[in-house]
C-alpha cells in the first residue's frame, strides 16, 4: 500500500491520512462521519470535477489520538490517470455542523523503461538532525537520493523507484554510559519501515525520553527493483 505522495498508479492501493490536531496538539475529533473521493480537471463536466465514490466512516480506521486512515483502492475503469482530492466529512465535537477538510493525491502513469541493461545505479542517504536534546521527540527527516546520470528518462526512472520503493531504518547505540556489549541490546531500532512519505523524502519520528546521551548509528535500507540497497552508517547525538 503507498502513501498519497508515493506516485500511485491505477490499481494501487493508497493510503490516505487524515491527522487533526488542536492547538497545536493531536486531538480526536466527535466522528468523521465520510469520506468523499473526487475527480478533478474534467473538461466533460460543467463544474470540471465529479463525485467518483463515497466511503462510509465504518471504513475509517483510528490509529491514534487525532490519526485517521482509509486505505483505498484505484482499480479501472472507476480510477484513472489525473488529480483527485480526498474530502473528509468531520464534526470537530458533539453539536457541531459538518466541516469539509479537503486534501488531494495523483495518480500517476505507468513509468516503464526497456533495456537489457539491469538496474545498477545506486542510492544516497541524508538526515536531519544529527542532534538531539534528550527527552525530545522529534522527527528524522531522511531524503533519498538518486546517483544516475541525468538523461531525463533515466532520472525520471530513478526519482520514481525512490519515491515508490520501501525504505527502512536500523538505530544502535554506538557511544556513550552503560553501552551494552550485546549488539542486540544496543540496536533500539531494527529494520522498521518509514511509513510517512512524501516524494523522495521519509519521515520517522523518534521519541528519545528513555534513551542514554551518547552517540547513535542510524543506517536505511531501501528495496528496488529486486535490488537492496543499504546505506553506510551515519551517526546523530543526543545530549
Amino acid at each position: 500500500m503507498k502513501d498519497r505522495n508515493q506516485n500511485p498508479v491505477v490499481g494501487d492501493d493508497i493510503l490516505l491520512k487524515l491527522f487533526t490536531r488542536n492547538s497545536n496538539n493531536l486531538a480526536d475529533v466527535c466522528s468523521i462521519e465520510s469520506v468523499e473521493i473526487w475527480k478533478l480537471d474534467c473538461d466533460d463536466k460543467p463544474d470540471k470535477r465529479y463525485l467518483v465514490e463515497t466511503i462510509d466512516k465504518s471504513c475509517v480506521t483510528q490509529t491514534g489520538t487525532g490519526s485517521y486512515q482509509i486505505g483505498l483502492g484505484t482499480e479501472a475503469p472507476l480510477y484513472t490517470i489525473g488529480r483527485y482530492e480526498d474530502i473528509w466529512n468531520v464534526i470537530f465535537r458533539d453539536g457541531d455542523d459538518v466541516t469539509k477538510v479537503v486534501q488531494d493525491f495523483k495518480i500517476y502513469p505507468d513509468l516503464w523503461i526497456t533495456s537489457p541493461t539491469p538496474v545498477v545505479y545506486s542510492f544516497d542517504f541524508s538526515f536531519t538532525p544529527n542532534r538531539i536534546r534528550q527527552g525530545s521527540i522529534k522527527w528524522l527527516i531522511i531524503q533519498i537520493h538518486p546517483n544516475v546520470p541525468r538523461a531525463t528518462d533515466l532520472q525520471r526512472y530513478y526519482e520514481n523507484i525512490a519515491i515508490s520503493s520501501d525504505i527502512k531504518i536500523s538505530i544502535e547505540q554506538n557511544c556513550g554510559q552503560c553501552v551494552p556489549a550485546e549488539r542486540d541490546l544496543r540496536l533500539i531500532v531494527e529494520n522498521e519501515l518509514v511509513t510517512t512519505r512524501d516524494k523522495v523524502y521519509a519521515y520517522y519520528k523518534v521519541d528519545t525520553t528513555d534513551w542514554d546521551c551518547g552517540i547513535y548509528d542510524v543506517w536505511f535500507e531501501l528495496d528496488f527493483a529486486g535490488n537492496k540497497e543499504i546505506s553506510p552508517r551515519q551517526q546523530f547525538q543526543i545530549y
